[in-house]
């Protein structure tokens, strides 16, 4: 039976510059995706662009192709990523400067369509409401605030550049999954109606997507964790019928066990019986997970279901302005005097006139993180105290900056770590979730 190998080195933009290379230098693969995205990152992306039309892609993945070009070549290693952000045409122009200057023949391509930003008002008139999925708003809430809106499109705009022969496929907000199931749908040339299967690989995409949080990588048991330091990123092995090995890398530090990958599965989980893509509705509680082979684990059985008729939107907008300040305070009584410093700050502000639509106090080392969950203790030889405040007028937010050092002198003793200057006003990018008939988006595929 065919099977076909598929890494994951890549579970955000900013994870490890390393293991890609690592995988396609001496991993056992047919496939590479690369996941770069994030609702925040889109946001990021297409300001980015906004000042300057040939940016709004991840220049870490320009870089990586530069560096392993002819491995790729060499070892017949073909790309799937996201890394196109909002700008995959110019990402993939990129790229195939690179490879016509090193005079590599690697295919690049480039998928287009699911970046509707400047095209919201027409789709609006075509019948798309674009109400929050969450709170059931009116898109004209924030319509003129709207920085990007993305369409999670589906795996098959991947299938369609790899079977017109592209070697390197950029996209854009395709789902995570879909960076795996894209090339098993070319491979296999599953049908559309073959649920079991669509979501099989959905869900093998779903367990690698985040790369090495599924070989031992953000795991509950991670003192159990052998070299860290050279963990592995996963690979999975699929079969032509749907079932799949999750492994990683041989040689590579890190584990793969039943719970490793169970704890991945559970990632962002909505109803566990019906997880929503835009290829297939997935069960979650259908299928069999075999543990009998030390460092792989087997998955069988996947069940699914017809998809929905709508792809969902990722918009993001702004929000307002926020800023946080932090200082350390140090010595006996240290969680007291911290809160006796918050008490400081937030009166003067008030004195001065300030007052905030939300504020934050944090005590970092103390209850930040876990808050009522852990047991307090007054124990803490220091704690850094964490100011916070969100706010529509910039202004204020900037008044609350201010406000932040003054303390070190005229507060309690032992407060020092302000350090970089007044914290300034940031822009705050919100999201905003939605959905659309899948009839009204439209697509491109273009091969370099």
């Amino acid at each position: 039976m065919k099977q076909i190998k598929i890494a994951n080195g890549q579970g955000f933009w900013g994870d490890s510059i390393d293991a890609p290379k690592e995988l396609i230098k001496s991993a056992d693969i047919n496939y590479l995706t690369l996941d770069y995205l994030a609702e925040i990152t889109l946001s990021i992306m297409q300001k980015q662009k906004t000042k300057n039309s040939i940016r709004g892609y991840a220049q870490d993945f320009v870089n990586l192709i530069s560096e392993t070009a002819e491995i790729l070549k060499e070892r017949k290693i073909k790309v799937v990523s996201n890394a196109g952000g909002v700008n995959p045409s110019q990402c993939s122009i990129e790229i195939k400067k690179i490879l016509d200057h090193m005079n590599i023949d690697l295919k690049v391509g480039y998928i287009e369509g699911d970046d509707i930003l400047n095209e919201l008002d027409s789709l609006i008139s075509e019948g798309a409401k674009l109400s929050n999925m969450d709170t059931g708003e009116s898109i004209s809430v924030i319509k003129d605030r709207i920085c990007s809106a993305n369409v999670y499109i589906d795996s098959y705009e991947i299938k369609k550049l790899l079977d017109l022969g592209s070697d390197i496929v950029l996209a854009g907000r395709v789902t995570d999954p879909g960076l795996t199931l894209g090339p098993l749908l070319h491979e296999f040339n599953w049908d559309k109606n073959d649920y079991n299967k669509l979501a099989s690989g959905t869900l093998a995409g779903h367990i690698i997507e985040c790369g090495a949080q599924c070989t031992g990588g953000n795991f509950t048991k991670w003192y159990e964790i052998e070299d860290l330091i050279n963990i592995g990123y996963p690979i999975v092995k699929v079969e032509n019928n749907g079932n799949f090995i999750v492994s990683k890398s041989k040689g590579s530090g890190g584990l793969v066990n039943r719970f490793t990958v169970i704890e991945q599965i559970l990632y962002e989980m909505g109803n566990p019986k019906k997880y929503i893509s835009p290829d297939v509705c997935v069960d979650f509680t259908s299928f069999k997970i075999d543990d009998t082979k030390k460092g792989q684990i087997g998955i069988s059985g996947v069940k699914g279901n017809k998809p929905t008729d709508t792809f969902k939107v990722s918009i993001s907008y702004f929000a307002g302005y926020k800023s946080s300040g932090q200082l350390t305070i140090s010595g006996p009584n240290a969680y007291e005097k911290a809160k006796k410093t918050a008490e400081i700050i937030w009166g003067r502000l008030s004195k001065a006139g300030c007052k905030f639509k939300e504020t934050n106090t944090e005590f970092l080392g103390y209850n930040s993180c876990h808050q009522s969950i852990n047991k307090h203790y007054d124990g803490s030889n220091e704690i850094v105290l964490r100011l916070s405040v969100k706010d529509l007028s910039k202004s204020k937010v900037d008044r609350f900056g201010m406000e932040v050092s003054p303390v070190v002198t005229s507060g309690p003793p032992g407060i020092t770590g302000f350090a970089g200057g007044r914290p300034k006003a940031q822009e705050i990018i919100a999201y905003w979730p939605a959905l659309i008939d899948k009839r009204l988006i439209k697509t491109k595929h273009i091969l370099l």
